[in-house]
């Protein structure tokens, strides 16, 4: 093929991506980057998976609510599409942007929350029915300018003020989606990747790259922002995740998206098969997609609803809490109170980080921080009505800002629903021993609050459940697709003994690395105020007395109040058991017990990782399972506020080593949980969803048991929903 042909080709083929473009950000509301258009490197084209999607098939709906005419009712709400616009033109306006303004790009525009105390007051005052006007509307912009990083706070009132705030020692801000977007196709404008490409005999309209955060492993990566870029075939399935043009790796600079080196050391490991990857419904017989339907779901309907949703504002149960979504934290559950007592001033998601556990040069750096480096909010998806969330859910939408400083609409990202799963809240039943018929049983009904974000390849649902018992359930659901490595190998039988393959074949050609998860909460804890302690409630084995019992030993409670962050510090031990309790010292019980709740491990996970590993620099904020912290509106982001090629030096993990006093303080509790997933064939091609949860309990909060007089269920209160055979017939 002669020079003239191959530039004609490549021609159409960017013309065509253009156009994709214009589609997709049109079906999105998306603004237009005309930036996106400059060169090869820039285009949209379907080498950029994530932000890219086929034409739909039949026109979009139009949105079922014009964000344009929002105006914030709480002041916990998030910026509004007309506070987005201001802040923006404000920013581009400010020297020394407005040389430039072109050559602004704004990283994240998030409300900056009014101090505790104003927030407080405002709610009391809402409370009493007094039209109190919300506390001054502020904004924290992250921007970069001419290679440089920005941190400013801008004043949406009349004047409009705007402050610069101190910047991280190092690492750069979060990724914003335009970038992620043109850096996948960026690799196509080299003339070696595309001989590398050329080489493994796929075809270049085939390839699909996705952008791969780089970490930090010392001062050679200093001094510019870059990224790694690994590519896939797509050839013959929707799941090119499992056909990875395996051992081909390219650094660009981010700022250039010019390739700054290309590894290529996957001289005889073929793309695996497309074969049994695809997972979509449709893309079986219609007969199979059949068979695989269901009676519709035991669901109450709309009209039905036990809950009530105004704004941001969500009341059920006696519980009451402002929900909202965020771009780098996803969904931020606030100013949770259960019977108008305080529990929660706020709580969320501050960091999720990621370690694969291969070594070797196309792996070692796959040590994603998904919400400091992506955005974990940005990459939440609308759900699925119904497989998602059930049919009596209602839904939140959630507006973001682009790299250009334009808003735009993430419809139904957030459903609330209440969930009736046939579980028990309490029961007592009484047998013929005692002469007495007693049969009292109570159903378990909760409140659910969910978010699922796609972070390329893998899924991660959030859900915040709320009992009517004042139980608080977090739980991290996994699903999605694993990240696999291209092999060789067909079978088992043909690995050499003792040899290192750094996870399990999965198919033919297909290995899925061992990974780990963790999932950092931030929760900051009011319960019944502010002022809060620590309380470790230590078990241990005690020994009585020679003659003092027939028993040789019993389990003994022994309280320890922890005076500074590190008495606070806890790694789980399984036989070394206790009790976690946040408790105010100045409310107590009838009898004289402080209020309080507790933190509920479930099943979880801590890192293995060497302490002075790179990776677990950056990560150290898993350490411990449990962290407490005397609050500070500065520290939000366990992996610090510029997570992105930082070197780990502002983390939960540093901040605690100043050992601030903690007893009788505002107190913020970081939770981690976690898992490690060693990968098996049930896995493949898709993985089913596998969950943990942590508790948030109350201990000695209420006088008594807080659903004694909670009502039995009778058979009218829920709907009855006939089988899938009989409503057949």
């Amino acid at each position: 093929m002669d020079h003239s042909t191959s530039l004609l080709r490549l021609t159409f083929f960017l013309l065509g991506a253009s156009l994709l473009v214009l589609v997709v950000r049109s079906a999105f509301r998306l603004p237009i980057d005309a930036s996106l258009f400059d060169d090869a490197a820039g285009s949209c084209t379907r080498f950029s998976p994530w932000a890219c999607r086929q034409q739909p098939s039949k026109p979009s709906k139009p949105p079922s609510h014009d964000h344009n005419s929002d105006v914030p009712r709480h002041p916990l709400d998030p910026l509004t599409v007309t506070e987005i616009n201001l802040a923006a033109a404000l920013l581009r306006a400010h020297p020394p942007f407005s040389e430039s303004p072109s050559s602004l790009i704004i990283h994240s525009l998030a409300l900056d929350e009014p101090e505790k105390p104003l927030v407080r007051a405002w709610q009391k005052a809402n409370k009493a029915g007094l039209n109190t006007p919300l506390p001054a509307r502020r904004v924290v912009a992250v921007v970069r300018f001419h290679g440089e990083s920005h941190v400013l706070s801008i004043d949406l009132g009349p004047n409009g003020a705007i402050e610069a705030l101190p910047v991280p020692a190092s690492g750069y801000p979060t990724m914003t989606m335009d970038e992620q977007v043109a850096l996948c196709a960026a690799p196509f404008a080299d003339p070696a990747f595309n001989a590398s490409i050329a080489r493994r005999g796929v075809r270049i309209t085939d390839v699909a790259c996705l952008p791969i955060s780089s970490g930090w492993y010392g001062p050679d990566e200093e001094g510019r922002r870059v990224i790694k870029v690994q590519c896939f075939s797509m050839e013959g399935t929707a799941n090119f995740y499992m056909r990875p043009i395996e051992g081909l790796t390219l650094v660009l600079d981010m700022d250039t998206r010019e390739v700054v080196h290309i590894s290529d050391r996957g001289a005889g490991i073929p793309v695996p098969d497309a074969k049994n990857t695809d997972y979509r419904v449709h893309a079986g017989t219609g007969d199979d997609a059949k068979k695989k339907k269901r009676g519709a779901a035991q669901q109450a309907s709309m009209e039905e609803l036990g809950f009530e949703v105004k704004g941001h504002k969500v009341k059920w149960g006696g519980w009451e809490m402002h929900v909202k979504a965020d771009a780098r934290a996803g969904m931020v559950v606030s100013m949770a109170e259960v019977q108008g007592r305080e529990v929660m001033y706020k709580g969320m998601a501050s960091e999720l980080f990621v370690p694969y556990m291969d070594p070797t040069e196309a792996w070692y750096f796959k040590t994603y921080m998904d919400a400091g480096e992506y955005g974990f909010g940005l990459q939440a998806m609308p759900l699925v009505p119904l497989n998602d969330c059930p049919r009596n859910a209602a839904y939140l939408d959630g507006v973001f800002v682009a790299g250009d400083g334009k808003p735009y609409v993430k419809e139904n990202i957030i459903c609330v629903f209440e969930r009736y799963a046939g579980d028990v809240a309490w029961r007592h039943s009484e047998g013929p021993i005692s002469g007495m018929d007693i049969r009292e049983s109570r159903a378990k009904v909760t409140l659910v609050a969910r978010m699922a974000a796609s972070v390329a390849n893998y899924d991660y649902i959030m859900d915040w459940e709320f009992q009517m018992d004042g139980l608080i359930r977090i739980k991290v659901g996994l699903s999605g697709i694993l990240m696999v490595k291209g092999t060789p190998y067909s079978h088992m039988n043909q690995v050499r003994r003792n040899e290192e393959m750094y996870g399990t074949l999965l198919s033919e050609n297909v290995i899925g690395v061992i990974h780990d998860h963790y999932v950092t909460f931030r929760l900051d804890m009011d319960v019944d105020g502010a002022d809060n302690s620590f309380v470790k409630v230590e078990m241990a084995r005690h020994n009585t007395a020679p003659g003092e019992s027939p028993r040789k030993s019993y389990l003994k409670a022994t309280r320890h109040v922890a005076s500074t962050e590190k008495d606070a510090q806890v790694r789980l031990k399984l036989y070394e058991p206790s009790e976690f309790h946040l408790v105010n010292p100045t409310k107590k019980t009838r009898v004289g017990n402080p209020v309080g709740y507790k933190i509920v491990p479930g099943g979880t996970a801590a890192s293995l990782l060497a302490p002075d590993d790179p990776a677990q620099k950056r990560g150290a904020f898993t350490n411990n399972q449990i962290w407490v912290t005397p609050y500070n509106k500065s520290e939000e982001w366990a992996g610090g506020l510029f997570v992105y090629q930082s070197k780990g030096e502002d983390t939960l993990a540093t901040w605690s080593e100043r050992d601030r006093p903690i007893e009788n303080k505002d107190l913020v509790v970081w939770y981690t949980l976690g898992f490690h997933h060693v990968p098996c064939q049930e896995d493949f091609p898709i993985m089913p969803t596998v969950s943990a949860s942590f508790d948030l309990k109350p201990v000695n909060f209420f006088e008594s048991n807080p659903i004694l007089k909670q009502r039995p269920v009778k058979e009218n209160d829920l709907p009855v929903c006939a089988a899938a055979s009989a409503a057949a017939a």
